[in-house]
């Protein structure tokens, strides 16, 4: 058994990380460090350095913090010669990641950017359907309640928590894994709240390597059913993915996929990496909101009251 410490206990590792671990063969949960919150039955440390001070055979950390502190636990974990699970994004910049790639390769252990919704069941048998088609159009809409994901987070409106960007790189992960060829950002509007310094609506307009244009529509404040959907034309039918990459229709008939959740699937990746110390940080996804951030167009949006 593999022993991972998690390290912040919020919504994501209570509602994904923590129940898929108990189930795994592969991982047991050895111990949580969060400031904030326990776990019954599990050994909990206020900070990540009291807890491998304490526990000497932790194997891997699961880094479930908020991106603006995550480098640092990252690069301590990795000098001890620990396994490293980041969960998206995997940090602030594009920059401090690629530092930790370096440490992790020097110290021979596995790092792992975890873009859960490629792991989604319906994900890859539309990676490999639309590997033999020649893709025409793109569409993408994304959007999301942040009131209901979200409530009361403040840190993702301040620099560095993605803001729409948060949910939106999941569909960023699916696009730059299932599209042949990579993607260029051709223009970006970010619509920011007088209160905010993160974008809470962007309209992204992109190209495949063949020229065909994608267009990207994130917004946080969507109410009512939420919608995470993909649809790409190709010169042989209508591939859909909808519900963040859970169910595939081709030409509107649904078509079959695999049973496990994406976080049991993505476990199951981090397992393997660990056992062959193998590093997967694909930073695609990470890139183009990078990009977006860099050149997109500034709109004035009013105030955000959660």
């Amino acid at each position: 058994m593999i022993r991972v410490a998690i390290a912040g206990l919020g919504k994501i590792a209570r509602d994904q990380h923590v129940p898929v671990i108990a189930a795994s063969r592969d991982f047991e949960l050895a111990a949580i460090a969060s400031p904030h919150s326990r776990l019954d039955a599990v050994k909990c440390y206020d900070d990540l350095e009291s807890l491998l001070r304490a526990e000497r055979n932790i194997d891997a950390v699961a880094l479930c913090t908020t991106p603006q502190v995550r480098y640092d636990m990252a690069r301590l974990a990795l000098e001890r010669g620990l396994h490293v699970l980041l969960e998206k994004p995997p940090g602030v910049t594009i920059s401090e990641v690629q530092a930790l790639v370096e440490i992790a390769k020097r110290k021979g252990v596995a790092l792992f950017a975890s873009w859960h919704s490629r792991h989604a069941a319906a994900v890859e048998p539309a990676r490999a359907w639309l590997a033999s088609r020649r893709i025409t159009n793109v569409s993408v809409a994304w959007k999301e309640d942040v009131r209901v994901w979200h409530p009361g987070q403040k840190w993702i409106w301040k620099a560095g928590g993605l803001g729409v960007f948060d949910p939106g790189i999941n569909a960023l992960s699916i696009l730059t894994l299932i599209l042949p060829g990579g993607l260029a950002l051709r223009e970006a509007a970010l619509s920011f709240p007088s209160n905010c310094e993160t974008p809470i609506a962007a309209e992204l307009r992109l190209t495949t390597a063949s020229g065909s244009p994608v267009l990207v529509e994130l917004d946080f404040l969507q109410t009512g059913p939420q919608t995470w959907d993909i649809t790409a034309e190709t010169d042989d039918g209508r591939l859909t993915l909808s519900m963040g990459g859970t169910i595939l229709q081709i030409d509107g008939k649904p078509i079959t996929t695999g049973a496990k959740s994406e976080y049991a699937n993505l476990y199951d990746h981090f397992a393997a990496l660990v056992r062959e110390r193998r590093i997967d940080v694909d930073l695609a996804p990470f890139q183009l909101v990078a990009d977006a951030l860099l050149c997109g167009r500034h709109i004035a949006a009013p105030a955000f009251l959660d």
